[in-house]
């Protein structure tokens, strides 16, 4: 693994679901500080309105428009998250493979080039090896990210069931792994792998502060490849 034929042995990536209207603060600072993320979306439910209720809080849950996917996300990777966010595990198989691979194929015309990428939609457990081998080889999706964080950086083998590093409002471990990372000297390639959703970073006042904070420590160093899910796992 050379991440993009980059000669660095870390990577640095970021992965965000759902399509939300907070991604495009989010996207102006990871833009801020070179950093690239996956945005995985639901194509059928991209334009939709509503709201979540967290912590006795209301959070807008806002999808952004169809026609904007290409212009927001551009500089980043957008992915599947299947058409309407079931939890495929409950699905037979050809309502998987029409859940993955039409979002694939709408999300690609949408974003103005092939898409290959995924992240399992749901909280809970998401996904399973029946699940994973079905979009293996039944759409044209390459990997596709879990929600179980590892605390790790090693790669894996299994990119249909890739687990991220930390969930980014783990805040004291994504410090903690990211003070780590940073000291990093090593032998063999390592993955940082950051997931959440943008719209949790309305939760409290000052998680915005908080994962800008983080963008400032990860960045801009001379031994880390900085890319999307795409660049460094393909």
């Amino acid at each position: 693994m050379d991440f993009k034929n980059q000669t660095k042995l870390k990577a640095v990536t970021f992965s965000y679901d759902d399509g939300v209207k907070q991604d495009i603060r989010l996207i102006e600072l990871l833009n801020k500080y070179g950093l690239k993320s996956t945005f995985n979306i639901n194509s059928q439910l991209l334009g939709l309105e509503g709201s979540l209720i967290i912590n006795n809080k209301k959070i807008d849950h806002n999808k952004v428009n169809p026609k904007d996917v290409k212009s927001i996300y551009s500089g980043h990777e957008v992915a599947v998250h299947t058409l309407t966010h079931p939890n495929l595990t409950e699905l037979e198989k050809d309502d998987i493979i029409n859940q993955v691979e039409q979002d694939r194929l709408q999300l690609s015309e949408l974003a103005g080039y092939e898409i290959f990428g995924m992240a399992y939609p749901c909280g809970g457990v998401n996904n399973d090896d029946r699940v994973a081998e079905i979009i293996k080889n039944n759409t044209n999706v390459k990997y596709s990210r879990t929600i179980t964080s590892t605390g790790s950086f090693e790669p894996q083998d299994n990119l249909y069931r890739f687990n991220p590093s930390v969930y980014h409002l783990e805040f004291d471990k994504l410090f903690e792994l990211g003070e780590k990372f940073v000291k990093l000297n090593p032998e063999s390639p390592q993955i940082f792998y950051i997931w959440g959703h943008s719209y949790e970073l309305d939760i409290e006042p000052d998680n915005w502060d908080k994962i800008e904070e983080f963008f400032k420590l990860i960045s801009n160093k001379d031994d880390i490849f900085y890319g999307t899910n795409k660049e460094v796992l393909l």
